[in-house]
């Protein structure tokens, strides 16, 4: 069943939905979408709810309220990506996949080796694009919740926001290729030690990913001052649009969403 993500004043109390802009063209033109239709409608914070198309036009589809829905799909760990930004289109692949997995939210970030040229001028645009991606990539994944993908972070303003987190992981190849390597399985296991109590409920966790030329020692060295717990993804060598991902995956199973904790 095809879901979509409002606003909030969209709902029309309990009773009714409406879809405007580029989603009702999608429902009435893409889907061909025709009273008594149905389809899932999310404000991706506290309503959920299977509708019932009443009258569709490429401008504006009206739908009745027939179910309300628990949304259970999230997870129960917060993992937001800070990604330092890659060449070409790697970015909209860690958007879109995070976003499937389960992520929470992305913060794209500028770091020492980065290939890519950051242009400020393009930077509402482009994340523009992101969130669009970060939004169908939900609603195909049937998500509750729309990740957020935030403004381009300088290396600074990154470092900073460190101890917001419960849980910093700064993904260093240093540790991966290292023989007795602390691995991000590791640091889990160090963080239920110190706080077993707060790993039973919601953790929220940033995992930091450099671009194509890796990160430098300084740099692993300011986020470790910073709280983050600098780890390895495995011996390999990994794509920087690969790491987030693996990262993510792993995260998510050590919270037990695949049946690992």
């Amino acid at each position: 069943m095809q879901r979509y993500f409002v606003a909030a004043e969209q709902f029309e109390g309990t009773s009714g939905v409406m879809l405007t802009g580029e989603d009702a063209f999608h429902a009435a033109r893409v889907m061909r979408m025709k009273p008594g239709d149905r389809f899932i409608v999310s404000d991706g914070s506290s309503r959920t709810a299977i509708a019932v198309v009443r009258e569709a036009d490429s401008s504006l589809v009206r739908a009745d309220i027939e179910e309300l829905l628990e949304a259970d799909s999230e997870p129960l760990w917060s993992v937001t990506i800070a990604q330092s930004l890659p060449k070409g289109d790697k970015m909209e692949l860690v958007i879109q996949k995070g976003t499937e997995i389960g992520a929470y939210a992305f913060i794209p970030f500028q770091s020492k080796r980065m290939i890519v040229q950051y242009d400020a001028k393009k930077e509402a645009k482009r994340l523009e694009r992101w969130s669009k991606i970060a939004k169908e990539a939900a609603e195909q994944s049937h998500r509750g919740f729309v990740p957020s993908v935030r403004e381009v972070h300088g290396w600074r303003e990154l470092v900073e926001a460190i101890p917001a987190y419960d849980l910093a992981l700064f993904c260093y190849e240093r540790e991966g290729h290292a023989a007795s390597g602390f691995g991000l399985g590791d640091a889990v296991r160090a963080y239920r030690a110190k706080r077993p109590d707060a790993v039973e409920g919601r953790l929220n966790v940033l995992l930091i990913v450099g671009p194509e030329g890796g990160f430098t020692e300084e740099e692993a060295d300011e986020a470790e001052t910073a709280g983050a717990a600098i780890v390895g993804l495995g011996k390999r060598i990994l794509r920087t649009e690969t790491a987030g991902i693996v990262g993510l995956t792993c995260l998510l199973y050590e919270s037990g969403e695949m049946g690992g904790a």
